[in-house]
């Protein structure tokens, strides 16, 4: 999953946190005060009016609630220039956003290790391996920002987070020996922690429901199900409750023909004992 943008999108997601900063100023409010009456963290609010984060598709008509119907009038004028440049860095800073403020986070992977799971090593092996070739700002600057996206899984012990791996992946030995005994060690590493479960899906099995691709999921505050996936240089958030469902139900089938958490602990050992 990819974290970078054009400066297009980076210059709206500045303009649109600052006017939304210079509002919640304007009604005398902290970002704590602001944050608990739209019903969003404090951290997540932060990053919305620093311009890091994409803001999420309700905030317009919860700043109406809080701030009244100029202050989201001027905040929908101020969204538009987040909507003219469509695709991949825009609809991922949108799911980077559902990704910090959800209660349960579902992965299927079937092309990479999914990127919260990534060692350094692996994640310079993937941004090594891009095409068009990427800088090596651009490596260190996408690294930066994939390592940090990684502090969700300790920032967030409540959150319930599941990934479904695919053994192929393991197997392929992407960058090296050395970086799949460190990607393996991470797996390991983050597969303690009591709120994640990692399952890895068998080299053989006949009854697989995967064949759609990869996907991603996430519960928000509401109980509401958000879908994510991308494909080639593009990438989609799917809320409609239909499809979702659809994606759910796939995750679940998913889940049950991998291999029980225990027994992926088991594998995974014996691989790296294998390296």
């Amino acid at each position: 999953m990819a974290e970078s943008g054009g400066s297009e999108v980076s210059d709206g997601l500045k303009t649109f946190g600052v006017v939304l900063k210079v509002l919640r100023d304007e009604a005398c409010l902290t970002q704590e005060e602001f944050a608990e009456r739209v019903g969003y963290s404090v951290h997540y609010v932060a990053k919305i009016e620093q311009g890091k984060r994409f803001p999420p598709t309700d905030l317009v008509s919860r700043v109406g609630e809080v701030l009244g119907t100029t202050a989201a009038r001027v905040l929908t004028e101020a969204a538009k220039s987040l909507t003219r440049r469509a695709g991949l860095a825009s609809w991922f800073r949108h799911w980077a956003g559902i990704e910090e403020e959800a209660g349960t986070l579902y992965a299927y992977e079937c092309r990479v290790v999914p990127g919260l799971l990534q060692p350094e090593s692996y994640i310079r092996a993937v941004f090594e391996r891009r095409l068009p070739l990427l800088t090596q700002e651009q490596i260190e600057y996408q690294t930066k920002a994939r390592l940090d996206r990684q502090r969700l899984l300790a920032k967030n012990p409540t959150t319930e987070f599941g990934f479904v791996i695919e053994q192929a992946l393991l197997e392929r030995g992407l960058g090296g020996t050395a970086v799949s005994r460190e990607l393996i060690d991470r797996l390991l590493t983050e597969g303690a922690r009591r709120n994640v479960e990692i399952q890895i899906m068998p080299l053989v099995q006949e009854d697989h429901y995967g064949f759609e691709g990869p996907m991603y999921l996430a519960e928000t505050r509401d109980h509401k199900w958000v879908g994510y996936f991308e494909g080639h240089e593009n990438s989609f958030l799917v809320t409609e409750p239909k499809q979702s469902s659809a994606m759910l139900q796939r995750y679940g089938k998913l889940r049950s023909q991998a291999l029980s958490c225990q027994a992926s602990r088991s594998l995974l050992e014996q691989m790296r004992g294998a390296l």
